[in-house]
C-alpha cells in the first residue's frame, strides 16, 4: 500500500528532497526511527537492481554465513554496509553481490563504540554474525560474544535502528560444557537486555560449501582413521543448510511478527554422530575406519593442535561442541515459520564433499551412496 503511493505524492507535488525524504520516513518506518534517505526509497521490481528499502550493515560479513546473507540482501537491492577488520583482498568476493554503489565497505573496531556508531547510524537493519571457533590472545570468546554484540545492540538502540538480527546457536546454554556456548548464552541475555525487540536466531551446526563441520568430519581421515569419544552413538545431531540459514535471517528482517522472537534453526533430519560421519565417510569414498577415544585423550590431543601459530584443526571446545547433543526447542519458531522448507543434508552434501574424493571417484554420482540413518525427532 505504501509502495504504491509514495509515487503518487511525488509527482502531485513540488518538493525539494528533504521532503519526499520526511514523507518517506513517515509513511515507511513511522515518526521515531532513523530518517530514510531519499535514495533508498522503495522502487522497482524487487531485483538486483532495483531497491528494497533496506539499509543493512552486516558485522562479520566475511565469515562462512556472512557471505550467504550478504548475496541474499544484494539480490534484493539492498543497501550492505559491511564493517570489516582484514585485508582488502578478503572482501574482493563479495564487490560483486550487490549493484553498483549497494555495497560500502568500512573499517571498524569492535573494541570502539564510535566506529560501531559510524557503521550503523544511516542503517535501518543491523546483522549481527561476528563469531569464531577459537580464541586468541587479543580475542577471547568473551569479547566476541559478549562484549561486541552487547555494544553493537546498545548503540544500534541508541542510533535508531529499527531492526537488529542476532544470530547464537541452538546448544547455547550457559551451563554447558563448551566455553563458546556458554559465552554465547551470555552474549544472548546480553543483547536481549540492550535491544528488547531483537530477532535472536539459534542454528544448529550449519553445513554447506565453505564449513566448518562436514569438511571438519572428512578431515578426521589424516588420523588414519576416525576417533569418536563412545563412537559416536551417544551423541545427536540435526544440522541445518546455509542458505537456508540465509533465507531466513533475510525472511525475518521482512516479517513484522518477528520483532522479539528467538527462532530456533536446524535441518528436517536428525542423525547419531557415527552414523552421519559414516555417510560423509561413504560420499568421499574414503575408508570408515572408526575407534572409540577416551574423553581426557581426545582432550590432550586438541591441547597439541592449540599451539598451533596457525588456525588450528580442533580445539578442546570444539570437540565438545562436536560431541554435545543439539538441543530440541519445539516451543520456539523455526525456519517453517519464516516460510522456508528446510533442505536436507543428503541433497547437498556432495557439493561440500566433492572435493575430498580421489580423483577416480571425482565424477561419481551421488546415488552411489546410501541415504544416511536418522533418528526421530
Amino acid at each position: 500500500m505504501a509502495a504504491a503511493v509514495h509515487p503518487l505524492l511525488v509527482r502531485a507535488l513540488p518538493m525539494s528532497r528533504s521532503g519526499i525524504t520526511a514523507i518517506a520516513t513517515s509513511v515507511f518506518h513511522g515518526p521515531s526511527q532513523c530518517q530514510l534517505h531519499h535514495a533508498v526509497m522503495p522502487h522497482g521490481k524487487g531485483g538486483r537492481s532495483s531497491v528494497s528499502g533496506v539499509v543493512a550493515t552486516v558485522f562479520g560479513a566475511t565469515g562462512f554465513l556472512g557471505r550467504y546473507v550478504v548475496n541474499h540482501l544484494g539480490r534484493m537491492g539492498s543497501q550492505v554496509i559491511i564493517p570489516y577488520r582484514c585485508d582488502a583482498y578478503d572482501l574482493m568476493h563479495l564487490r560483486p553481490m550487490g549493484d553498483l554503489g549497494q555495497i560500502i565497505f568500512l573499517e571498524w573496531n569492535g573494541r570502539d563504540k564510535d566506529s560501531i556508531r559510524r557503521a550503523v547510524e544511516h542503517s535501518n537493519v543491523v546483522i549481527n554474525l561476528v563469531g569464531r571457533e577459537w580464541e586468541t590472545r587479543n580475542f577471547d570468546y568473551d569479547d566476541v560474544f559478549v562484549k561486541i554484540p552487547q555494544a553493537i545492540a546498545q548503540v544500534s538502540k541508541e542510533a535508531g535502528v529499527e531492526r537488529l538480527i542476532h544470530v547464537s546457536h541452538l546448544n547455547a546454554d550457559i551451563k554447558s560444557p563448551s566455553r563458546y556456548l556458554r559465552n554465547k548464552a551470555v552474549g544472548e541475555k546480553e543483547v536481549r537486555d540492550a535491544f528488547p525487540e531483537a530477532t535472536i536466531i539459534k542454528p544448529s551446526d550449519i553445513f554447506g560449501r565453505e564449513d566448518r563441520f562436514l569438511n571438519y568430519f572428512a578431515g578426521i581421515r589424516w588420523f588414519g582413521g576416525v576417533p569418536l569419544v563412545f563412537l559416536g552413538l551417544k551423541t545427536e545431531k540435526q544440522p541445518v543448510y546455509v542458505v537456508d540459514v540465509s533465507k531466513g535471517i533475510v525472511n525475518a528482517i521482512k516479517d513484522p511478527d518477528a520483532r522479539g522472537k528467538t527462532f530456533a534453526f536446524t535441518g528436517p533430519n536428525r542423525y547419531l554422530l557415527f552414523d552421519l560421519v559414516q555417510y560423509v565417510f561413504a560420499m568421499i569414498h574414503r575408508p570408515f575406519l572408526p575407534y572409540p577415544l577416551p574423553h581426557f585423550a581426545y582432550k590432550l590431543i586438541a591441547r597439541l593442535f592449540e599451539t598451533s601459530p596457525f588456525e588450528p584443526w580442533t580445539t578442546r571446545d570444539k570437540m565438545e561442541q562436536v560431541h554435545l547433543t543439539d538441543m530440541k526447542l519445539p516451543h520456539l519458531p523455526g525456519l517453517e515459520d519464516l516460510g522456508i522448507q528446510a533442505t536436507p543434508l543428503e541433497a547437498k552434501a556432495i557439493e561440500v564433499l566433492r572435493h575430498h574424493r580421489a580423483y577416480r571417484w571425482l565424477s561419481s554420482e551421488m546415488e552411489d551412496v546410501k541415504p544416511t540413518k536418522t533418528v526421530n525427532i
